[in-house]
């Protein structure tokens, strides 16, 4: 990882002794605190100022005094949560064009850091069945005059990058999780005959549902099998007719999945995962409202949330109802022209807190790589790429939303559980997990000015100078 380097004076460690404890009547006995006790060093990284997913020195646990609980953020490692899938981001159109750019070896040295266990580990990441608004020009897979047999379907434009780079990646981190969503069908099944905007017509669901299970087998026929799909991505807008979108009203989704879909791929044997809605958190109601509806649940095994509208607490809404329903955070990037696009790490950590402890198991940003000015690109809205190829010189730089996920991507592996962590300062957030085999990681995020902070767990703490605009990554076992 590039620009690592330790801080030494950024955490410390207080020297208080045992005796002050034992002296307290707030104490736990000398026994209890024993069993209570941490196991390992903890070790730290973290990202501010200069610093980027910095290693410091390990550090150690200190008995707690009864004062030590003022503003701590109290980890209550007895109480899990969901299981954690994984981290990644979009092998768009744009993105595998942009990777297919680099000269092989580049393209090794990168696809190795983005994706091999040992580094960033990405591993949940999402494909377009057709063309996004981060493609290199319009298409789907079977263009033109109505086809309802779907004798043209053909994913010859995906061969040319955006398998190769599938594959590709799967040979560094075989353990890749694909979940792929459709911007628009064929234009000749909506009701504007175009891939641009418009609404789905349910004279071809059937088509549809075909044009589906089509897509599946032709990608695992290429060596690229897909775990999961949504439906549409964002359901209920068609971008004013400037990029391909589809609105699907409520009523569609729900019967498209329970009459046509769902019941297919049982027909097939194909085990790939359907999940819903695929937009905003105001769409809650939606989800709750489809779930409802007879026949759908058997065939659906998930919700999809992107964070443009609404509040990430509502998702608990959907948790409440259906709790066996698991959660999916699949798009959200940063805008290359804003200024602090290479180091907005605090404001996507607190975004990401927030997903996590709000039931979601996987966070999956938008395109993995643009280049310096968001293309690849269609549509209206000015994307970045998680990092940077330029388009001449093809140096790799990384986002602030690169340095974020760092945090979480290299240190909470699939598997882990969510834990329970309470307090804490104003402004200072916290998500902490237990990786498979008994790892503790927490996550803190101060996304405003340097403060002290304590972490308290069990009988033992950790006091911690925060710096300013920080991500901080603590593990221990």
């Amino acid at each position: 990882m590039k620009n690592e380097k330790s801080r030494r004076d950024f955490l410390k460690i207080s020297s208080t002794g045992m005796a002050a404890l034992a002296a307290s009547p707030w104490a736990l006995s000398a026994q209890a605190a024993a069993a209570e006790a941490p196991l390992g060093a903890i070790q730290v990284w973290t990202t501010a100022g200069d610093q980027r997913h910095a290693a410091g020195p390990a550090l150690q646990w200190r008995a707690a005094m009864e004062h030590d609980t003022d503003n701590a953020i109290i980890l209550k490692a007895e109480n899990k949560f969901q299981e954690i899938l994984g981290f990644g981001c979009a092998f768009t159109d744009a993105a595998c064009y942009m990777f297919n750019q680099l000269s092989a070896d580049a393209r090794a040295k990168l696809f190795r850091e983005l994706f091999h266990a040992s580094e960033m580990n990405l591993n949940v990441c999402r494909t377009c069945i057709g063309s996004s608004d981060y493609a290199t020009k319009v298409y789907s897979y079977d263009e033109g005059e109505p086809d309802p047999e779907l004798t043209r379907f053909s994913i010859a434009h995906d061969r040319e990058y955006i398998l190769p780079m599938l594959r590709e990646a799967r040979q560094v981190n075989p353990d890749i999780f694909l979940f792929s969503s459709p911007w628009s069908p064929p234009g000749w099944m909506k009701a504007n005959n175009s891939m641009l905007g418009g609404s789905m017509r349910r004279h071809y669901m059937p088509s549809y549902a075909e044009y589906f299970v089509k897509f599946l087998k032709a990608y695992q026929a290429d060596g690229v099998p897909v775990q999961a799909i949504t439906i549409q991505n964002e359901v209920d807008t068609d971008q004013d007719g400037r990029m391909p979108a589809c609105i699907w009203p409520q009523e569609y989704e729900a019967d498209f999945i329970r009459q046509n879909l769902g019941p297919l791929l049982e027909k097939e044997g194909i085990s790939t995962k359907i999940w819903i809605v695929d937009h905003n958190y105001n769409l809650w109601g939606r989800a709750i409202g489809e779930l409802e509806t007879e026949g759908v649940k058997k065939y659906v095994s998930g919700t999809a949330w992107h964070g443009y509208v609404g509040r990430v607490e509502w998702l608990d809404r959907v948790h409440e109802a259906f709790p066996d329903v698991d959660m999916f955070w699949t798009e959200g990037g940063p805008d290359y022209t804003l200024p602090d696009y290479h180091t907005d790490w605090s404001r996507w950590s607190s975004t990401y807190t927030g997903i996590l402890r709000h039931w979601c198991r996987a966070i999956t940003g938008w395109n993995l790589a643009l280049d310096e000015k968001g293309r690849p690109n269609i549509g209206p809205f000015p994307c970045g790429g998680l990092v940077t190829i330029h388009s001449q010189t093809k140096q790799v730089t990384y986002s602030g939303q690169y340095w974020s996920f760092a945090h979480y991507s290299r240190h909470v592996r699939r598997g882990a559980r969510r834990l329970d962590t309470q307090g804490g300062l104003p402004g200072v957030e916290h998500v902490a997990f237990e990786n498979p085999g008994g790892q503790k990681v927490l996550v803190i995020t101060n996304a405003g000015k340097a403060t002290p902070s304590i972490v308290r767990y069990g009988g033992y703490i950790l006091e911690l100078d925060l710096s300013a605009d920080s991500v901080t990554t603590l593990a221990w076992s």
